[in-house]
């Protein structure tokens, strides 16, 4: 499991951030907006623990741009705005869970523990976009109900967009979701996957449904 740690205060960020680590999360820690936007536009995290008060911005408005973008990971929002609107506003743009600070670092852990137990029990074994529906369960694809052959690969991928519907999902992010590796630049893996997809989806006249996303990667429509 993979958490993104954002918190402008060196101190707190490392803290949180070894106390992740030595639960056996895969954790990045930084400290301002763009940053954070680098990290989630450059690989897939599972949770995000982000402070509200950054340098360069508010962690709202990262969070609003984040759920806007198709981001549906559990947000952990930890801030010194600990007034009861402020956390109601925190948990109406999309954070999952709100602790206030001053904060005990081991209720943090327990915190992100929770968030990622409950996002995975409420995962959706049914997926449908547009005209099409993929089963995780029964492992089956059908677009416009009529059934899809797909390998294992082009099954993990199509879940991968419709998982993601509308956000642009980068080469590096597919590879690491898809192949569990790094991508490598000289080949052109992914965009092979992707054009067997379209192939298998969309039809000679039918209405594109992924888009390319040039010197970036790709967008389920």
């Amino acid at each position: 499991m993979k958490i993104l740690v954002v918190e402008d205060e060196r101190r707190v960020g490392q803290f949180v951030e070894k106390a992740l680590s030595e639960q056996n999360y895969a954790t990045k820690w930084v400290a301002t907006c763009a940053a954070a936007r680098d990290a989630l536009a450059e690989s897939p995290y599972d949770a995000v623990v982000l402070d509200l008060g950054l340098p360069d911005g508010d962690g709202l408005d990262l969070l609003r741009e984040w759920r806007a973008s198709g981001f549906n990971e559990p947000v952990l929002v930890l801030s010194a705005r600990d007034a009861v609107g402020d956390r109601i506003r925190g948990l109406n743009l999309g954070a999952d869970d709100y602790l206030p600070k001053p904060f005990s670092v081991d209720e943090v852990v327990a915190r992100v523990r929770s968030l990622l137990r409950r996002h995975a029990g409420a995962k959706q074994t049914v997926l449908t976009h547009g005209p099409v529906r993929i089963d995780l369960l029964a492992h089956a694809v059908s677009c416009g109900g009529k059934p899809v052959d797909l390998t294992a690969r082009e099954f993990a991928l199509l879940e991968l967009f419709l998982q993601n519907p509308n956000r642009v999902l980068t080469r590096t992010l597919i590879a690491e979701k898809i192949w569990e590796a790094s991508y490598d630049l000289e080949t052109n893996l992914i965009d092979v996957y992707v054009r067997r997809l379209r192939r298998k989806l969309e039809g000679p006249a039918g209405q594109p449904l992924i888009k390319t996303v040039r010197g970036t990667g790709y967008q389920l429509l």
